[in-house]
């Protein structure tokens, strides 16, 4: 008997983590299909009420900056409250949210939602990528999920575009996109309030103050930096790539119609396949690579003109893969589990911060030059300033010894 309950509680503890992971793969598939769609879904804003490249931006940076200001002041609620507390109203506040698209159709009442949207992401992410730590056994591991739970995203970074698609080709309204997020985001909820969830000691002492201090700390500033650069290049892509692609007049008119597309196909592919790949070699050298054939998608689309970026920005996609969750859950591995929560909504307020000015800089740049390849000039210079940054971080590898201390 003595030896039958230790394999009895390994057993249980093996089906709660899957169970956990499926979870968190598919949150992340559901919010990844409102918030890869914006690029479709601007051009309609815009002309549904008459906005500028400026105003329908807000589209984007307004759900942004309530996810980053969600993950810095709130994301300690995580190691505070438990994840299961915070999953669930984050959760909850999501499902509200998307459903109420259905009430009115004004600019504003939407912003107001996308920013409750924002919210309700910022709490369930940070949970969830707590909640990732508590069933890693290490580092490596740790990276290898978020490889996998991010593929989810990538899904669903496919299937939001495309349905906004589908139902503009049938004339139907963009806005049941966010109704159907909402149904699935319901059945989310209760899921994850039926399921069992791994042991976790509860940290009374975190306070709200815990994620401003990690910007103190080297490691948490420097891949929350890292991540910054990177967003601001990924987030031009599918932002800004369909209005950009509505000067190109040559034959390949349906791949411009569905790069945004292809973009996320090609992204999601090399998720799944990132677990292979880190298996194999470096995620430093991976990195450094992969950055650097980011940077010449961007510069030779720019160089070129659009009829390269057709081919570029899309192919651009592929390298892209792997950056966002091997940078996160290093950054997240630098420190204990019970910073987990903390750390995850540091680095997810840089992440969302990039996300909304990014975007909005281009098109404040776009309306002053008047044409929105000149905000593409900028995603460049993002792109270049990554790539730099990841070979020093190659060469140099700082965090190293952090990572092999809280290897657990």
């Amino acid at each position: 008997m003595q030896k039958t309950q230790p394999l009895n509680a390994a057993v249980v503890a093996n089906h709660t983590h899957s169970q956990v992971k499926w979870m968190t793969c598919l949150m992340f598939f559901v919010f990844a299909m409102t918030t890869d769609a914006v690029g479709v879904i601007i051009p309609e804003v815009v002309k549904q009420f008459n906005l500028s490249l400026t105003q329908a931006a807000a589209f984007h940076y307004v759900p942004m900056i309530f996810i980053g200001l969600s993950g810095l002041f709130l994301g300690q609620l995580a190691d505070r409250l438990g994840r299961k507390k915070i999953i669930l109203f984050g959760l909850f506040i999501y499902t509200l949210a998307c459903v109420a698209f259905a009430v009115g159709q004004s600019f504003m009442f939407y912003l107001f939602l996308l920013g409750l949207c924002g919210l309700s992401i910022g709490l369930f992410k940070t949970g969830a990528l707590a909640l990732i730590g508590d069933v890693s056994n290490n580092s490596k591991s740790h990276t290898s999920l978020m490889n996998r739970v991010e593929g989810f995203f990538g899904l669903g970074a496919i299937a939001g575009p495309a349905l906004v698609a589908v139902l503009l080709t049938y004339d139907m309204a963009w806005e049941q996109l966010y109704l159907l997020a909402g149904l699935i985001c319901a059945i989310l909820l209760v899921i994850a309030w039926r399921m069992e969830y791994p042991a976790y000691t509860v940290q009374q002492q975190s306070s709200i103050w815990d994620c401003l201090a990690l910007i103190k700390n080297p490691y948490a500033l420097g891949f929350s930096l890292a991540i910054a650069c990177y967003v601001a290049t990924e987030v031009a892509v599918f932002v800004w790539l369909p209005t950009l692609l509505q000067q190109y007049d040559g034959q390949w008119t349906t791949l411009a119609a569905h790069a945004i597309t292809v973009f996320f196909i090609l992204r999601t592919i090399g998720r799944f396949l990132a677990e292979w790949l880190l298996s194999k070699f470096s995620w430093t050298i991976l990195l450094a690579w992969f950055s650097s054939a980011i940077a010449c998608c961007f510069v030779l689309s720019m160089l070129n003109g659009v009829a390269w970026a057709l081919w570029l920005m899309p192919l651009s996609g592929l390298f892209m893969s792997m950056m966002y969750p091997t940078l996160n859950s290093k950054g997240i591995s630098c420190f204990p589990r019970n910073k987990h929560g903390a750390a995850a909504g540091l680095i997810l307020a840089f992440t969302a911060l990039a996300a909304a000015l990014g975007p909005l800089l281009m098109g404040i740049i776009g309306d002053i030059f008047g044409d929105v390849r000149y905000g593409f000039y900028l995603a460049t210079g993002f792109a270049l300033l990554m790539a730099a940054g990841l070979w020093w971080n190659h060469f140099a590898n700082p965090a190293e010894a952090q990572l092999q201390k809280y290897s657990h």
